[in-house]
This record gives C-alpha cells, sequence and structure tokens, in this order.
C-alpha cells in the first residue's frame, strides 16, 4: 500500500473546527432556541466576539453582529469602560462563566432569553397638538426592542457595580440570569414592565 502524504490545503481536523464553532472556546453557539419569532432574526449568535467594526461603515447592520458582541459594545458606553474593548470582553466572559456555574445552562441561551424578555413591546412619543403634547402608545419595532433590552442589561449592570462592593462580572452575571427568568426584581425586566405600564395609560 502507498502512503500519501497530508494534503497542506485540506481543511483542519474536527476537534479544531469544534473549537472554532465555541464561543470564547468553550461555549456552544449552535442549537439556541428562541422563544419569540418577532426578534429571532435580529438576535444573532456567533462564535466571534470581537469583528474589530467590521460592520462599522454599513447603516443598519447592527443586527448582523453576534449578541454577544452588541452586549460587549454596550458595556463600553460608560466613563469607566470607553474604548476598553478587551476588558469588557472579559468581564464578559467571566460572567458567562458565573452564569455556567448558577444555572447549568448554556449562557449564550440564558443571554438570548434575557434579551427575548427585557425587550418591551410598547412604549410612548410625544405629538404635539399646538401647544399641546400629548402622549401616544405605539408598537416597539422588534430591531428596537433588541436594542432596549441590550440597553436595559447594561444600565443594570452599571447600576449594581458602580460604587459599590459587587464585582461587574457579578453584576451582569445576576443581570443576565433574572431577565431570564423574568424576574420582576431585575433592572430590565422592571423598567420594560415600566415602560409597557406607562405605553398601556397613553392608548
Amino acid at each position: 500500500m502507498s502512503s500519501e502524504a497530508p494534503d497542506p490545503d485540506a481543511p483542519a481536523s474536527t476537534d479544531d473546527e469544534r473549537v472554532s464553532a465555541q464561543l470564547f472556546g468553550e461555549y456552544e453557539v449552535d442549537g439556541i432556541e428562541y422563544g419569540d419569532p418577532s426578534t429571532q432574526r435580529y438576535i444573532t449568535v456567533t462564535p466571534i466576539a470581537h469583528t474589530m467594526g467590521r460592520h462599522s461603515d454599513k447603516q443598519f447592520k447592527k443586527s448582523e453582529l453576534s449578541v454577544v458582541e452588541r452586549l460587549i459594545n454596550r458595556l463600553m458606553q460608560t466613563d469607566e469602560n470607553t474604548g476598553k474593548k478587551g476588558q469588557a470582553t472579559r468581564i464578559v466572559r467571566e460572567a458567562f462563566d458565573i452564569v455556567s456555574e448558577r444555572t447549568d445552562e448554556n449562557p449564550v441561551q440564558v443571554l438570548v432569553t434575557a434579551v427575548e424578555n427585557a425587550g418591551p413591546r410598547e412604549e410612548t412619543v410625544r405629538l404635539k397638538y399646538g401647544g399641546i403634547s400629548v402622549p401616544k402608545a405605539v408598537d416597539v419595532a422588534p430591531q428596537r426592542r433588541v436594542d432596549q433590552a441590550l440597553k436595559f442589561i447594561a444600565q443594570g449592570t452599571y447600576n449594581a457595580s458602580f460604587k459599590s462592593a459587587t464585582p461587574v462580572e457579578e453584576a451582569l452575571a445576576t443581570q443576565l440570569v433574572g431577565a431570564a427568568d423574568y424576574d420582576l426584581q431585575a433592572y430590565p425586566v422592571s423598567q420594560k414592565e415600566e415602560q409597557e405600564r406607562v405605553a398601556a395609560a397613553a392608548r
């Protein structure tokens, strides 16, 4: 039997492929379940946590980014973390480790469920009639629901960790688990409920 030399252009081994398809090298991104069909197309899950601004020059392409990277970018929008992508990525990675230990679930699935639960379905706008400003309830677009959910999660993390003994990783993990469980005491869920309550009063 003749032995053939390995093809240098052959694809990587199956083990390498399996590792490369995991977020942070340990969390599967396949088989994620979506409970809300309206936001499913706007919650992208990929094993890439940093695309180096690949979509920054494309309008309305933010939904092509992984929801994990979008969360990382939201955490950067504070005085302490501005421009510190590496630090924000580390915070999310360690928070995912905490979520995995607490729930024995895939933290990527927990994040997706948290975003679905924290996205408000109604909000108010201000309509002017002459000199009078009147609030009016409107439906929230699915893409904005995802934006708002990520905003609430980041704000809750900041509020719980700023000038507090609670580490930011612990605060983020608490917000994710609380929102995924639809805990009304969790900041993202409480903000969603408040926004929908105000909108219901303005119908």
